[in-house]
């Protein structure tokens, strides 16, 4: 019998493109499903029902919630092209870096959304900063997970892309490749691999979309 997989997700989401990029890597067939945040479906709020948010993985009608708990999910209940390290404590750091992304990095673009033209500047010197530390992790490394996309890969680069289109969309180049050569170079190695190129949403949509986010951002802090 079959496996039953699915993924709720939402196209412009980050932490939707984390999840494809996974089972894409290990060859895992699933069905996608479009969510629309603005109205809900009956099967989102059946499978998330505490934060009713996106993504939600679903194996054989058994749901999933939080991307870094579905990452780890499937890395542990399909063993072939594993995305962890093997040793328990280069498992920590990876774990550490990941939490790193998501409650700074990612906080910063949420806080430059609806950020005023003053605010912006200092939101900006944060984000870079943010970054420069994550370059650091990375020195002389082809990925984080070494010689292979691993876990932490799979984890920042949907951010830092999205980092990159958010500021393109407020005007700013956020990573000069002059000042962050280690990081530009890992987002271009990442997007000459195919499965990753084919997660990622076509360029002038995203940006469109990020620029009406940032719009209906701006007009709520008012």
């Amino acid at each position: 019998m079959a496996e039953e997989v699915k993924l709720l997700g939402v196209w412009a989401s980050p932490f939707s493109r984390r999840i494809e990029i996974a089972l894409k890597l290990k060859d895992i067939q699933y069905e996608y499903i479009e969510e629309d945040l603005s109205n809900k479906s009956a099967l989102l709020l059946k499978y998330n029902p505490v934060h009713k948010k996106i993504p939600v993985f679903v194996h054989n009608g058994k749901p999933v919630a939080e991307s870094l708990v579905i990452l780890e999910y499937i890395d542990e209940t399909w063993k072939d092209h594993p995305i962890l390290p093997k040793h328990p404590y280069d498992r920590a750091i990876a774990r550490f870096w990941a939490k790193f992304v998501d409650e700074k990095i990612q906080q910063t673009l949420y806080k430059a959304r609806g950020a005023k033209d003053d605010e912006l500047p200092k939101i900006i010197e944060e984000g870079r900063e943010q970054m420069k530390i994550l370059e650091n992790e990375l020195k002389g490394k082809e990925f984080f997970g070494g010689e292979t996309i691993g876990y932490l890969d799979i984890v920042a680069f949907p951010v830092a892309y999205w980092f990159q289109v958010q500021f393109q969309a407020l005007g700013v180049e956020l990573l000069p490749e002059e000042k962050f050569p280690v990081v530009c170079k890992w987002i271009g190695r990442l997007l000459d691999v195919d499965v990753v190129k084919s997660c990622v949403p076509p360029r002038d949509k995203h940006l469109a979309h990020i620029k009406t986010r940032i719009e209906v951002a701006r007009a709520a802090s008012k």
